[in-house]
């Protein structure tokens, strides 16, 4: 079981459960910091210690073996899993070469320890300063709401006014610290995926190249070198994407955290300060509280946020009824009285402000007034599953299929939004639509109708495939195996209302017509499904653990192109027995060749001595490098997919991978294969074989940002080829 998601609207709370939850992560990262520590120890033992090699590799070979990656989430990609799995099998390639005499590498330093120096000293070393800056800022708040609290009800208004400013400045501090903090804890747990495996892999590749003896072996580790490098570069795809998706939801945490807020089983839950007698007097002590409308069940965990531990036992009550206390009955401000059916006397309360002692009361029902604070954010879209709706698409998939099919980019290149939107004005327009044999003018690009077709989709008053269905599909996606995966989404999508299921229908054949032409139009299944995942089968809340799931919604939509014919086809069969659906990954995968859908987004190059691969490395070097670096970029967009695999003539080629790029930076050298003219000040204009520097994916979709005579600038990403 994986680590789980920290949520941004907990930060708020700050519940016993953030705060367990939040523990987990730092134990995991200090583990991982020590691991590293111990890995760099024995990583210069081995350079350094050439007499006593075969010790020092397998000191270092155990240390590998020992460590287990925990992933965030419920379940695993196969990326994930390759990545995981990946430290066992580099500690059965060392202990293999123990009774070998190996010279050491001269670069090793550099491929392996200065990497994981910088990566435990910049990731790690900032997440512990964020941590210092985190508990020094929950010691101050909770003192200087425990003073604040602790003000007479008998001041004056000005002060009572003035000290409520100050708690009010620093909650809200602690707050964004909270945030921030809570932002680079998921940030190096999601980093450590890649920038602590890649280095090892290099140290491996360089100990093949300069030991002789080692070649047999290193032949047999090819395999999963190559499995190992395309889980890398598919996390890394993903890191970026679900990277930008967090940090763009803490901003809008910041902003109104109100809006934001986490759906919770209970009808209120916060932090109250319960009067307890005791044989001095009474006490005030802080409980974590919960309470849930229904059963009227109130839950009290007494907790104390400075010392992240509980101060006695949980206390359960059944509410009887809640009255405010007056002012002038009581020391402190903000109180209120409960009475129990399970528990004698009256349990005084205070709140921690007067708009949270409101809402206690409303919660309640106390004779505070009831207001609706729920707000309905959905704001439908116009666009309808009616006989105008499916007008509208089908004559988008005519217009494709027939004008567009083998267009370079097909759903991943946008359209200009102004044209875009007037296309769909048309379109919706009364007159237009019921002209039901009219076809789309051959004016229209067919970039502008592809991205009209998923912009009708996302105007939907909800996802293609329901919100109701949505984590059914994504747990369907993270089966252990193909078959089970597929069975699965087969009868949920027979659960569709019948109007949606028509649609996907039609949209699943039309999106494999487009994937049997990715040899002209370089649209893969993969490619397909980074475009129209989150467009079909979007979250209906914004959170953390939805980003996370995002590589799964793209499983499904592959899933769904790959199998259309038997999913829309057939009827699901009966769900085979548990002893079916729990098949080994490995029995699934010798049965059979991996489909689309199991198959990564991006494939490095490895390097072989036979012809046909000598063949295939031709033909990437010098069409493919450009599409590498447009991944990232287009990853982060809704409505773009990343650079597709190119296809050759080459009978026997089937399906080329791009190579590794040979610096892992982002800024490289580019050369422009066509000439182009600026048509805004923030474009470069350019001639054919010109030479660009520090190139790297732009903000805008289907441009790079790059440098000539030094006038940075937008390039046309499909007009370049990288260096």
């Amino acid at each position: 079981m994986g680590l789980p998601a920290l949520e941004f609207s907990d930060c708020c709370l700050d519940s016993p459960q953030f705060r367990d939850t939040l523990k987990s992560h730092e134990a995991e990262l200090d583990k991982t910091n020590k691991f590293i520590k111990e890995l760099l120890k024995d990583g210069k033992t081995l350079i350094a210690a050439l007499k006593n090699l075969s010790s020092a590799k397998r000191k270092f070979a155990e240390s590998l073996n020992e460590f287990k990656f925990r992933c965030i989430g419920d379940a695993e990609t196969d990326d994930e899993i390759c990545i995981a799995k990946s430290l066992q099998e580099f500690a059965a390639v060392l202990r293999n070469l123990e009774d070998e005499r190996m010279r050491m590498i001269e670069n090793a330093s550099e491929v392996l320890i200065t990497p994981l120096e910088k990566f435990r000293k910049e990731q790690i070393g900032a997440a512990k300063e964020a941590k210092k800056k985190y508990d020094k800022e929950t010691e101050k708040y909770c003192g200087v709401l425990e003073k604040h609290l602790n003000l007479s009800s008998k001041k004056k208004e000005s002060q009572l006014q003035e000290a409520d400013s100050q708690v009010d400045l620093v909650r809200q501090h602690f707050y964004e610290v909270s945030l921030e903090y809570v932002f680079k804890v998921q940030e190096v747990q999601e980093r450590k995926m890649f920038e602590f495996v890649e280095p090892l892999l290099a140290f491996l590749q360089g100990l093949f190249t300069f030991y002789h003896h080692g070649y047999e072996l290193a032949k047999d580790f090819s395999d999963f070198k190559t499995e190992l490098t395309i889980s890398i570069q598919n996390t890394r795809n993903r890191f970026e994407g679900t990277r930008s998706e967090v940090e763009s939801l803490m901003k809008k945490m910041k902003e109104n955290p109100h809006e934001h807020k986490n759906i919770s089983p209970y009808t209120m839950e916060g932090y109250l300060y319960v009067q307890e007698k005791r044989h001095f007097g009474t006490s005030w002590v802080k409980h974590y509280c919960t309470y849930q409308r229904e059963s009227k069940r109130i839950t009290m965990v007494p907790f104390d946020q400075k010392s992240g531990g509980k101060g006695g036992e949980d206390e359960a009550v059944i509410l009887k009824s809640c009255t405010r206390r007056k002012t002038d009955s009581i020391e402190k401000r903000f109180c209120f009285d409960v009475e129990a059916v399970d528990r004698p006397g009256v349990i005084t309360m205070q709140a921690l402000s007067e708009e949270d002692r409101r809402l206690w009361m409303e919660a309640m029902d106390g004779r505070e007034p009831v207001y609706n604070l729920n707000k309905d954010s959905q704001s439908e879209g116009t666009a309808q599953l009616d006989n105008v709706g499916f007008s509208i698409i089908r004559k988008c998939i005519h217009a494709v299929e027939t004008r567009g099919i083998n267009e370079q980019g097909l759903y991943r290149i946008v359209g200009v939004n102004s044209r875009v939107q007037k296309l769909l004005g048309t379109l919706m327009d009364p007159k237009m639509s019921s002209e039901t044999d009219t076809d789309i003018c051959a004016e229209w690009e067919i970039k502008t109708i592809t991205s009209a077709l998923k912009t009708y989709l996302r105007m939907l008053p909800g996802p293609l495939m329901m919100y109701q269905f949505q984590r059914s599909f994504i747990k369907a996606a993270k089966l252990e195996n193909q078959e089970s995966r597929i069975a699965e989404i087969h009868s949920l999508v027979h659960r569709l209302p019948e109007k949606n299921k028509q649609m996907l229908h039609l949209l699943m054949n039309h999106l494999a017509k487009v994937a049997n032409n990715h040899k002209q139009n370089l649209m893969t299944v993969a490619n397909l499904g980074v475009v129209f995942g989150p467009t079909l089968l979007r979250p209906q809340e914004e959170t953390v653990a939805a980003i996370m799931d995002i590589k799964f919604q793209n499983i499904v939509i592959e899933i769904l192109i790959e199998n259309h014919e038997k999913i829309f086809n057939t009827v699901p069969e009966t769900a085979p027995p548990n002893s079916q659906l729990l098949l080994s990954r490995k029995k699934s995968t010798d049965s059979k060749p991996p489909s689309c859908s199991e198959r990564p987004l991006t494939l490095f190059h490895t390097a072989q001595a036979n012809e046909k691969q000598e063949k295939r490395n031709s033909i990437i070097n010098s069409s493919l490098e450009s599409v590498i670096s447009s991944n990232v970029n287009s990853f982060l967009l809704s409505n773009s997919a990343p650079q597709p695999n190119l296809n050759s003539s080459d009978p026997d080629l089937e399906i080329i991978k791009p190579n590794r790029p040979n610096s892992l930076s982002p800024f490289r050298k580019a050369r422009a294969l066509y000439a182009c003219k600026a048509e805004h000040d923030s474009e470069l204009s350019f001639k054919a074989g010109t030479i660009f520097d520090n190139v790297h994916p732009s903000q805008e979709p289907g441009w790079l940002e790059g440098t000539l005579n030094g006038k940075t600038g937008l390039i046309p990403e499909n007009y370049v080829e990288f260096l």
